[in-house]
């Protein structure tokens, strides 16, 4: 089976497919990409506005704990190519996919981290992996596990994962860069971190070894 995620990448790592829906405006014939707010007002340590929920504050406890630098930026919902393009833009990264999968059975459950622009081969991983068959996961796994919902898919919810039900499989070519951007488990803002932090001191942490 082959699925091309490429065109989807920014969909699955910003927004709940069954959500994103192509806004536009139409004047004098032209047709206009609409725009979403994205703050000016970057912060490099947990935000003190008082509008954030719990999960997303425990993030930045975490990395503070940990000493993991990063650079974040909140922004309106990305529904958009273009919208996903300028929040990536904004913080100078390229954000990965991240793909929830399970087998049929629904008892093995895995998170993909590949580039944006790589297509997604079932079958070569499926094989991989020494599994008859992969799908992905309903919206309830990410919740139990992750404590994540769809279109907020991230390597952080990993911190949710005590028991270590999910297994985290990265793509070879991440490793090549020097940022990941990522969901602090809220669509509403992204991060900028260095991957060596996450491997050698968040991943450490979490106890989840990953697979290359």
């Amino acid at each position: 089976m082959y699925i091309n995620l490429s065109i989807l990448a920014c969909y699955l790592f910003h927004f709940p497919l069954y959500l994103a829906i192509e806004r536009t405006l139409y004047k004098k014939g032209t047709i206009f990409m609409s725009e979403i707010h994205i703050s000016e007002k970057h912060f490099t340590s947990a935000p003190t506005d008082g509008n954030r929920l719990p999960k997303e504050m425990a993030v930045y406890e975490l990395l503070d704990k940990l000493k993991i630098p990063y650079e974040g930026v909140d922004h309106d919902v990305a529904g958009t190519m273009g919208e996903c393009a300028a929040v990536d833009e904004a913080l100078g990264v390229t954000m990965c996919k991240n793909l929830f999968l399970r087998n049929q059975q629904k008892t093995t459950f895995f998170l993909l981290l590949i580039p944006g622009d790589k297509k997604f081969m079932t079958k070569d991983l499926s094989k991989q992996l020494g599994i008859s068959r992969l799908s992905f996961a309903e919206p309830e796994y990410m919740e139990k596990f992750l404590n994540i919902t769809p279109g907020s898919v991230s390597v952080l919810g990993l911190m949710n994962d005590k028991d270590w039900y999910v297994d985290l499989l990265i793509d070879k070519d991440l490793m090549n860069d020097e940022y990941i951007g990522c969901h602090p488990c809220i669509n509403t803002s992204s991060l900028k971190i260095k991957m060596d932090d996450i491997i050698k001191k968040f991943l450490k942490y979490t106890g989840h070894r990953p697979r290359y």
